[in-house]
């Protein structure tokens, strides 16, 4: 496979990966003012975990998202009496979910996607580059 084209194969992966990290905190932020009751578990924050891809040649193919990890189900106990889930002493259930944390991840996820279109766009014109010398 010729350089060019893994340069672009490996920025797709990154990109795919990037996107999936950014859904999970999308889902996160989306869900972490969910109250329940206390017997019931909280909604568990998602983190996404990818791998390497090692090529023939040992060198990197790019990543691939490996497997979903989520965070603790028994959440953050709140005293909230008035709440129609609250339970005899009070207590309702939420998600275990910082804010400024998932901004953060979500900085995080959006520069390292635009750092992949970057590169995907560089060997893109690269290659254009290559094609418009031969004619």
């Amino acid at each position: 496979m010729s350089a060019i084209f893994k340069i672009l194969d490996v920025a797709t992966s990154g990109m795919g990966a990037y996107k999936t990290w950014l859904n999970a905190v999308a889902d996160n932020v989306a869900n972490m003012n969910n109250t329940v009751a206390t017997s019931e578990a909280a909604f568990r924050e998602r983190f996404v975990e990818v791998k390497p891809i090692v090529g023939e040649d040992s060198l990197g193919d790019g990543v691939v998202v490996s497997r979903a990890v989520f965070g603790s189900a028994d959440g953050r106990l709140t005293y909230e009496p008035n709440h129609p889930l609250a339970d005899a002493e009070g207590m309702v259930r939420n998600p275990e979910i910082n804010l400024t944390d998932q901004m953060v991840y979500m900085q995080l996820a959006q520069r390292g996607y635009q750092a992949n279109v970057r590169s995907f766009e560089s060997a893109k014109e690269a290659y254009d580059t290559i094609l418009s010398i031969g004619r």
